[in-house]
């Protein structure tokens, strides 16, 4: 009923023919753009990712409603000299996926887009704890999942029940990142090995030396494990985005001067974890809140992303998520909770 309602409300702004209006109103003055896998086969990869159609749409709506695709760099740059009505789009990928490589440079290369990649040490070295690549193949071969610690078991043997299933113990995951823990055992009954897909889906550090040196990229830190940093304790978070920044800037010789948040939630990162990305020499650091940003004035250790992709998203959704509505009116019933607050005091 929830996501019936807000698809009404997506709906009906993209119907009213005012999104033109909206967009000058409520968007912002830059958006950076986040993306993960930009999937082929989109159906058998769960929907997890972003489609190839809804990849290219989304490069060419921006070019066509006037947003400049930037990099972070110039995008910074002009935030703080260019006081016009321009506005700038960033297109960041987050984990080093392959496909990355594969699928979306070539388009990126057709719309001259520059893009940043945020790679964690664990992705191309294959150490990385993928838990959302097991549980998606758990799903992917499986009529029947079990997963123990969560104590449910999925009858899915559609389409629908899959990604139904998948998504219902990802929220699940996300309430606690702790519970990452505990499906080791899971997959080692189902016989995954998350080792062989980090080799499946990840750019390997051949691939990550080559793509480093495209006139196009540029790379940023990821952590090293990919671990939600409010978890652990300061010396073992600083460490975490410390020897990431050291591990790039070896392979690839080149200097790591943005960061991303793994999960980038408030529940993954807060002011602690913003502190310390400044005191280990990052220029940025960006979050999955979603948003655009105003000003130059704007956090730089806590900047706000647009999601793009996953099961429900569309090219009406995205379109209206760009006009900054969503945002604005998030704020408005923020604002309202806050003087409901108020006022009962």
């Amino acid at each position: 009923m929830k996501q019936a309602l807000k698809d009404g409300m997506i709906h009906l702004a993209h119907r009213s023919g005012l999104m033109p209006t909206c967009r000058r109103i409520f968007a912002g003055r830059a958006a950076i753009l986040m993306f993960h896998e930009i999937q082929q086969d989109y159906r058998s990869e769960l929907t997890t990712g972003t489609s190839v159609a809804l990849f290219e749409h989304s490069l060419n709506w921006l070019r066509q409603e006037g947003w400049e695709i930037v990099s972070f760099e110039t995008c910074l740059e002009r935030l703080a000299t260019d006081h016009g009505p321009r506005r700038y789009a960033v297109i960041t990928f987050d984990d080093g996926y392959r496909d990355n490589l594969a699928t979306a440079l070539p388009i990126l290369e057709r719309n001259n887009a520059p893009f940043m990649m945020y790679v964690p040490t664990g992705a191309p070295t294959r150490t990385l704890r993928s838990w959302w690549l097991g549980l998606r193949e758990l799903f992917r071969i499986g009529d029947a999942v079990t997963i123990d610690a969560m104590g449910m078991r999925f009858h899915c043997p559609e389409f629908r029940e899959k990604v139904s299933g998948l998504s219902k113990v990802i929220e699940w995951i996300h309430q606690d990142y702790n519970r990452v823990e505990t499906l080791g055992s899971t997959f080692k009954k189902a016989g995954i090995s998350l080792s062989a897909l980090n080799e499946a889906y990840f750019l390997n550090e051949r691939e990550l030396q080559k793509l480093a040196q495209h006139p196009l990229a540029s790379i940023g830190g990821h952590t090293v494990s990919h671990a939600a940093l409010s978890a652990l304790d300061v010396l073992s978070a600083r460490a975490e985005m410390a020897d990431n920044r050291c591990y790039l800037e070896q392979l690839l010789q080149l200097p790591v001067r943005h960061f991303a948040y793994p999960y980038g939630d408030s529940k993954a990162c807060g002011p602690r974890e913003a502190h310390l990305a400044k005191e280990i020499g990052f220029s940025t650091a960006v979050t999955t809140r979603s948003g655009q940003v105003s000003d130059s004035k704007s956090d730089r250790f806590a900047l706000p992303r647009v999601g793009v992709g996953g099961p429900f998203d569309t090219r009406i959704r995205f379109e209206v998520r760009m006009s900054g509505i969503q945002a604005a009116a998030a704020r408005m019933l923020q604002m309202r909770s806050f003087t409901s607050s108020a006022l009962e005091r």
